[in-house]
């Protein structure tokens, strides 16, 4: 049976086009039957002419549920755009960085060749991302609904205004403050927009959600960590006429008018990335991020067991019993027995 891979590339860079070209090459060479859509194929043809390799064009000739992998060519926003994609099926992805940090990618341009060698050996392993049910309220009527992989950000329409937001945990209402927005967002997308707000970086392991505001004028608006299983909600205040946009991973979008109220839960689907190699997130950290390192000198090295004999136990003694007052030297003061007190 044929294994087909769906190669998904950043159209509008030159350089994205070429590594699907020679991604479609490889695979073919491979074993393996590259997928395109047919948009995609038309812009690396008008870029490079016909491909001599035989390819696969979705929804004319394959289906998603045909396809065993999503190789995906571009940064973080191409990966969130396949996501998007195969949000309904089971397959896996793949990420290629081609962009700046790529943090959800697993490799770079220049292992583009081994990482199709590890496709086509099956040496990869698939991990599942948590992900975010988003529902927006108004007067009682849901007006959207849809998720995402990193995150729901709440944001000021205008500059000028500033929004009044009230936030709430678990359906209690937590605090209000004035703010630039807030961030509600997964493990995986702690690293993006709330951690440039100022919020923690979460292992993807961790299933928890996290909820981050924006420049906040109030004493007490941290960021939190909460359950997984808790429900999330921000509701734009009506003492002022603000209005507000609601961002889910950066590429959907809707207007929040006074009143409105956004509602955060985890989603029943998550999203699957394939990893050739296990790297701890410690790792990637500090290979994204290019974090200084210096000086690290790693575990003590450990030469066969020693020795260090019995470990002393210290043996604490009770204290005595005070003495009472008839046990000490002399009658109390006072002490009707004592002559010198008597009248």
């Amino acid at each position: 049976m044929s294994r087909r891979v769906l190669v998904l590339a950043h159209t509008g860079r030159e350089e994205s086009l070429r590594a699907a070209w020679d991604a479609c090459t490889q695979l073919h060479s491979s074993g393996l039957v590259p997928v395109l859509q047919k948009s995609e194929l038309a812009d690396i043809e008008r870029f490079f002419g016909a491909l001599d390799t035989p390819i696969e064009i979705l929804n004319d000739h394959v289906s998603l549920e045909d396809v065993e992998l999503v190789m995906v060519l571009g940064g973080d926003g191409t990966i969130l755009r396949a996501a998007e994609l195969v949000r309904e099926v089971d397959v896996p992805l793949l990420g290629v960085n081609l962009g700046h940090v790529g943090f959800l990618a697993e490799s770079e341009r220049a292992d583009l060749a081994q990482t199709v060698e590890w496709i086509a050996s099956r040496q990869y392993t698939v991990e599942e991302r948590m992900t975010i049910d988003v529902q927006v309220w108004i007067k009682g009527q849901k007006i959207w609904h849809t998720w995402a992989l990193n995150e729901a950000a709440i944001e000021k329409a205008n500059r000028e205004r500033m929004l009044e937001v009230v936030t709430e945990v678990d359906e209690r209402p937590l605090t209000s403050f004035g703010c630039d927005g807030v961030v509600m967002a997964t493990p995986t997308g702690s690293t993006a927009y709330a951690f440039s707000s100022g919020g923690p970086v979460v292992w993807p392991e961790v299933e928890a959600l996290v909820i981050v505001p924006i420049s906040a004028h109030a004493l007490f608006a941290k960021p939190l960590v909460v359950s997984p299983r808790s429900k999330l909600a921000v509701e734009i205040m009506n003492r002022t006429d603000a209005l507000g946009v609601l961002w889910c991973d950066g590429r959907r979008s809707v207007d929040l008018p006074p009143g409105a109220r956004v509602e955060v839960t985890r989603s029943a689907t998550p999203v699957r990335l394939a990893r050739t190699h296990k790297t701890p997130f410690s790792a990637r950290l500090v290979r994204k991020f290019e974090l200084p390192i210096h000086g690290w000198r790693g575990p003590a090295p450990r030469r066969g067991e020693v020795h260090t004999g019995p470990i002393p136990v210290i043996r604490t003694l009770s204290p005595a019993p005070l003495p009472s007052p008839r046990d000490a030297d002399g009658p109390l003061d006072g002490d009707p027995s004592d002559p010198t007190n008597a009248k």
